[in-house]
């Protein structure tokens, strides 16, 4: 993997040819990239299905014809009106959640006890992603005080709110 601009570049060709599968290659290279950088991906083909992942990781792509394939430019997202914990470090490369809670039907505190609960019997890096009836402001000095890392934002409805809680050390 080498560094262009503010990409790193991964070139998948040669795996490939040798009869590999490139995918985890992809995936370490996606977990080795800065806050804000992007991956150029070299590929003799267009990889379709790793787009909806990149998507789901925060990557738009842009994909180029090359002499020998494709480039495939995978840029991170901004994240709109996102909340974030003055720790947080770039939470569009925090691993997928771990346990997703939908807890919008619950009248307060149910919410934050729930949510320290479970972050109580999980595992440090662990990640836990949660629904809300509204913004948890009572529930982000909780985290911060137990070393855990959030940001969270509404749905494009304004009526969700959704919250990422990377898990910290236990102080």
């Amino acid at each position: 993997m080498t560094m262009t601009e503010n990409f790193a570049e991964l070139d998948v060709r040669p795996i490939l040819q040798n009869g590999g599968e490139p995918f985890q290659a992809i995936m370490s290279a996606v977990s080795a990239l800065q806050p804000g950088q992007g991956l150029r991906l070299l590929a003799p083909f267009r990889p379709q299905p790793l787009y909806a992942v990149m998507d789901s990781r925060g990557f738009d792509h842009e994909v180029n014809e090359i002499e020998g394939g494709f480039e495939i430019r995978f840029v991170p997202r901004a994240l709109p009106d996102v909340q974030l914990s003055q720790e947080a470090d770039a939470p569009e490369l925090w691993p997928d959640p771990v346990v997703e809670l939908d807890l919008t039907d619950l009248p307060p505190p149910e919410p934050l006890v729930q949510i320290l609960s479970e972050a109580e019997s999980r595992q440090a890096g662990e990640v836990i992603f949660a629904l809300l009836s509204r913004e948890p402001l009572l529930l982000y000095p909780e985290l911060a005080k137990r070393g855990h890392q959030w940001f969270g934002n509404f749905d494009e409805k304004g009526e969700t709110y959704r919250i990422m809680i990377r898990l910290g050390k236990a102080s």
